[in-house]
């Protein structure tokens, strides 16, 4: 049976507590345990996947089709676990589940409530899969106070007392704010959060502290004493050049130790950090650097494209060079500013995305990569741009469109060689959807494979490889039907699904590389296992010799 380490936030949101639950699971697998993570997000919301990029930035997708926070991003990159549906859940979801149980008359007619119906299905959730590893990492989104968070914290304190003694702990994670007129590290935030989440019964066993300046000693043993923890569990976070030194910093100010002592683990086996410094080495001794643009729409946003910036180091630490990527508003691409905005970089990416607004851009900078042999890659969105530039300007279809830009121009307005997908297989069965369904989680969700063309530039990069499996998440394709015609300009279909209908890959054979992918291999990219597309595509940046 797992142990359970319940991750908590306070004073201020945005404050690491992914980053450090990711890195702590990266510890704890240093010294031989199998670890799970799991997000709980209290919004109402079934899932992040109908929100906004700049609401929420990146929708994170799983093998089995979950749209989820990003920060499972974080903890696959980090520990190279995959995550499931079973491993997110937020409060719509929760309370979705407990009105479907009512409607089906699951509770026999009882008054439903917070608790104990609701806490008891966060409980449930908690428990799904609890043989299966060493240790569960919980972590619990918000801060400790907000309104909405609070069935979560009574699940996980309700959860913890029914558990035998010693099998669950909590780490709590806060700031020390410096004032600079006083020069001072203040500590009342921190003593006020716990006092707050004491309120509610919850008391952390370790302190992590976010701090730009180091804590004293007496601080920290004053924190210690206010907050009844132990001096050693007051870890402290100080600000860092790059989210892969976690792991090692944090088990330098004895986060793991910590957590272990908690548990009443000891001996503690010791930790093999090999994998870890193994990729600081890559990132801190780069021998050179090449220049990314990254073209997009939510580029305001840099969470938007957080697997697409993380796979992209990836990549340079692949081929030891520094990645520069610039995030290039695709809204401003228009005429000669395409050209003049491009020019000097190394390689452009094109992402994903949804609706019209500055897909011209993403046009024009898909033309430039292909007359100037800059290497290109576009990934969902990126290569439906690619297509559509082909079909305009290669293979005499100037009205070339989406019919998720055009549906309602009418048929005759525009050829729509990307088009709503109504069907395709999943499994052993049949997926059909219509335009007027619901927009949530009725995409192309999860992993599907391709199968590639042997002789194709893309089963290079994956080392001779005729299938792959990435994860999707769209609702448009582009038409196979116009394969033939598009194929005979030059763009090359070199993967398709297994039953031929979708094209997945599509690259032009007289360029130096270009690639665009239907699916999202950024989401399975990690620093110790660079995603294959991305490691390529910086060494073929790195060895770029543009035609002018």
């Amino acid at each position: 049976m797992a142990r359970y380490i319940f991750i908590t936030g306070g004073v201020v949101s945005s404050l690491g507590k992914g980053l450090a639950s990711a890195a702590l699971g990266a510890l704890l697998q240093a010294r031989g345990f199998t670890v799970r993570l799991r997000k709980l997000d209290p919004y109402l919301n079934v899932d992040p996947g109908t929100m906004s990029p700049f609401e929420h930035g990146e929708v994170f997708v799983t093998d089995d089709g979950a749209e989820t926070d990003l920060d499972l991003g974080h903890y696959e990159r980090f520990t190279g676990v995959a995550a499931r549906k079973t491993d997110s859940v937020s409060s719509g979801r929760i309370y979705s589940n407990v009105l479907e149980k009512e409607r089906r008359g699951e509770y026999l007619g009882k008054t439903i409530q917070v608790i104990p119906h609701v806490t008891n299905e966060i409980k449930d959730f908690l428990s799904i899969a609890e043989d299966e590893v060493d240790f569960m990492l919980c972590e619990i989104g918000g801060t400790v106070g907000d309104i909405e968070g609070l069935p979560f914290f009574e699940a996980i304190r309700q959860f913890a007392h029914e558990r035998p003694r010693g099998q669950c702990i909590f780490m709590h994670l806060t700031l020390l704010p410096y004032l600079a007129a006083s020069g001072e590290l203040k500590t009342k935030p921190t003593q006020h959060s716990v006092k707050e989440l004491r309120s509610i019964g919850i008391a952390p066993d370790v302190l992590v502290c976010r701090s730009e300046q180091p804590i004293p000693e007496k601080e920290r043993a004053k924190i210690a004493l206010f907050c009844n923890v132990r001096p050693d569990a007051v870890i402290p976070a100080y600000d860092l050049k790059s989210i892969y030194e976690a792991p090692l910093a944090y088990h330098r100010v004895g986060l793991d130790q910590a957590v272990l002592d908690a548990f009443g683990i000891s001996p503690a086996p010791r930790p093999d950090l090999s994998r870890w410094e193994d990729v600081i080495d890559r990132l801190t001794n780069a021998e050179g650097e090449v220049r990314i643009a990254v073209v997009g729409k939510y580029t305001q946003l840099e969470d938007a494209y957080k697997s697409i910036s993380e796979a992209l180091t990836h990549g340079g630490m692949a081929n030891r060079v520094r990645v520069r990527a610039d995030w290039v508003d695709s809204e401003g691409l228009v005429g000669d500013a395409a050209a003049q905005r491009l020019a000097g970089y190394d390689g452009i990416v094109v992402p994903g995305g949804f609706g019209e607004r500055g897909t011209e851009g993403m046009i024009a900078a898909a033309k430039y990569a292909r007359e100037k042999k800059v290497p290109y890659l576009g990934i969902c969105l990126g290569m439906q741009m690619a297509v559509i530039e082909a079909a305009r300007n290669l293979a005499g279809l100037p009205d070339a469109g989406s019919e998720e830009f055009d549906h309602e121009a009418g048929e005759n307005r525009f050829t729509p060689v990307v088009y709503h997908l109504k069907e395709w297989v999943q499994g052993n069965y049949t997926v059909q959807r219509k335009v007027s369904d619901d927009k949530g989680g009725t995409m192309r969700l999860g992993a599907y494979t391709a199968v590639l063309d042997p002789e194709s530039r893309v089963s290079a990069v994956y080392g001779g490889a005729t299938e792959i499996e990435d994860r999707h998440r769209h609702r448009y394709e582009v038409d196979a039907r116009y394969r033939d015609t598009l194929e005979a300009a030059g763009l090359h279909f070199s993967g398709m699904s297994p039953d031929g209908k979708l094209p997945e890959v599509v690259e032009y054979r007289d360029h130096p590389w270009f690639i665009g992918v239907q699916s999202h291999p950024e989401l399975k990219s990690k620093p110790f296992d660079p995603a294959p597309l991305f490691a390529d595509f910086i060494r073929a940046a790195k060895e770029l010799e543009r035609i002018l």
